[in-house]
């Protein structure tokens, strides 16, 4: 088997546990590059390098040195946030979405305020929702939906970002959105118990010079005169709170399932700058991470690859999987296919010896050292805390905290996947990480396609979820020049970008569309050539 698996171990509770390495040979002979790395947590003090804070299921942290050296890494900028925001009737929403806009200067945008000034400019789509309006009907979706495009299409909402307050409503508007490639970086929801809402909208009063909501006890007009030409909005009785409290309720839950991996509830029960310091918390570190990541790296056809390209790769890879681990996912998958880890464009492909050796891609037959000759830093890491051995259920120990199965594929007359699967099942809950898995029919280089339990590898692969992708893409046939790139980094969508030329000897990455699901050649040649 060209493979490796990592395992990593917890011998002692600490709460800010380090790692270090060990390696062990694997018994199999016809499988000399095989390998198994174990990582075991302690309480000695390590610096890995160059790995930064990944924490696997709170026990086991790598150190990541992210100094720069040489020259930086060229990359896109970074999008600027993209928020919505919800929350039932007298949850504050309005208060939260005017500290947002201070604070973050995102343009915000509520389908009130869109249909209001799209009737009073008398464009199209203002003239169809007045028809409807008029005749005290709803206005359908395809109508707000346009209105809502068109709005988030606009330089301003591209440059500073937007938060979209109380929209979507409901899961086919929710859908309306995703097909267009609306999506937001978080979704956060106001939690406040009913009879709260219930007091605060009963209690509310509306000033009709100036608009302005006042509470007759959390928040009492400032003046005797405003007082006295306060009014209490038809809809502000109890009965009517909770009709559309309960309206809220359904809306709400049906749109969950489109945004429950990016959805953040806060508790709206508070004062507002309390409420606010949570919003702001969880905003700044969606930001941080946005900017974090600078886009797609130029100069990618050139190997081998610069430590900045490496670097960059190896913390995207891992943040993505931290994320991942930290949700509580088990089964992971890791693909990622530039030049230098291509084994197609960069090695050679042979045989590396007679009989069983004789199936063996030459290319793979230096997994094994790549991880031994590996930097594991100082303190006997190597040796103590990581193992490295074969794939199979005999390797699986009762401290280890994680399994990463490095290049897992077949060779000509001995199935992997019966080791495979006993490894992962010996596991358990603990999680297992392919890394660039090839368990469909390989050709050997003896031109035999090696077919044996396909059935059982397919449904072993697709059992795993991918928690990151990073792929170039190519005219058919061709390997140069890069046309676009496919990137997915756990929980977010997959992306597609264009490479552009720019100044001689100068590129850029363009975000063309962002999909749900891996999207397939044909998604990727529409996106390329303007269609939906």
């Amino acid at each position: 088997y060209s493979s490796a698996a990592v395992q990593c171990h917890n011998n002692v509770n600490s709460t800010l546990p380090h790692s270090a390495l060990s390696l062990y040979t694997s018994s199999l002979s016809s499988a000399p590059s095989s390998a198994s790395l174990s990582f075991i947590s302690s309480s000695s003090q390590l610096s890995l390098q160059p790995l930064q804070s990944f924490n696997t299921r709170g026990h086991t942290h790598f150190k990541i040195n992210t100094k720069a050296q040489g020259l930086k890494v060229k990359c896109s900028q970074s999008e600027p946030l993209k928020v919505m925001i919800s929350g039932a009737p007298a949850s504050g929403k309005g208060t939260q979405c005017e500290m947002i806009v201070q604070k973050f200067g995102l343009v915000h945008i509520s389908t009130g305020d869109l249909l209001r000034a799209e009737v009073s400019a008398g464009t199209e789509i203002g003239n169809k929702a007045k028809e409807y309006m008029n005749a005290g009907s709803l206005v359908p979706d395809e109508i707000v939906t346009a209105m809502v495009k068109g709005r988030l299409s606009q330089k301003d909402t591209k440059e500073k970002g937007w938060l979209l307050d109380g929209y979507p409503r409901s899961f086919a508007q929710a859908q309306s959105l995703e097909e267009m490639n609306i999506r937001p970086d978080v979704y956060i929801t106001l939690d406040v118990p009913d009879e709260i809402l219930i007091d605060r909208c009963v209690g509310r009063k509306l000033d009709p010079l100036t608009g302005k909501i006042y509470h007759v006890k959390y928040f009492p007009p400032e003046t005797e005169e405003i007082k006295a030409r306060l009014v209490t909005r038809s809809d502000d009785n109890e009965e009517k709170v909770k009709s559309r409290l309960q309206t809220y309720k359904q809306n709400a839950e049906a749109i969950l399932s489109t945004y429950f991996d990016i959805l953040h509830k806060i508790d709206g029960n508070r004062a507002k700058d309390v409420v606010f310091r949570d919003v702001d918390s969880l905003m700044s570190e969606v930001q941080k991470e946005k900017e974090s990541w600078r886009g797609i790296p130029t100069r990618l056809n050139n190997i081998p690859h610069s430590r900045d390209i490496r670097e960059y790769f190896y913390d995207d890879v891992l943040q993505s999987t931290q994320r991942a681990i930290n949700d509580g996912k088990t089964r992971l998958k890791v693909e990622i296919n530039i030049p230098e880890l291509n084994p197609e464009m960069v090695c050679v492909q042979g045989s590396m010896g007679e009989g069983a050796l004789a199936g063996m891609p030459l290319q793979l037959a230096g997994t094994r050292k790549i991880l031994e000759f590996m930097d594991w830093g100082d303190y006997d890491a190597l040796g103590n805390f990581i193992n490295i051995g074969s794939i199979g259920a005999k390797e699986v120990e009762e401290q280890d905290d994680i399994f990463i199965l490095v290049a897992p594929q077949n060779a000509v007359g001995n199935c992997i996947i019966f080791d495979l699967q006993a490894m992962t099942d010996a596991a358990g809950d603990r999680p297992v990480i392919l890394i660039n898995p090839r368990l469909k029919d390989l050709p050997a280089s003896s031109g035999i396609m090696q077919t044996m339990g396909r059935d059982k590898r397919l449904e072993y692969a697709a059992s795993f979820e991918n928690c990151y992708l990073f792929r170039l893409l190519y005219y058919a046939g061709t390997q140069y020049p890069i046309m676009a790139a496919l990137r997915m980094s756990y929980p977010y969508r997959y992306e597609l970008y264009k490479r552009v030329d720019e100044l001689p000897g100068k590129e850029k990455y363009v975000l063309l569309s962002t999909f749900a699901k891996r999207p397939n050649s044909d998604e990727i040649n529409y996106a390329f050539e303007g269609k939906d």
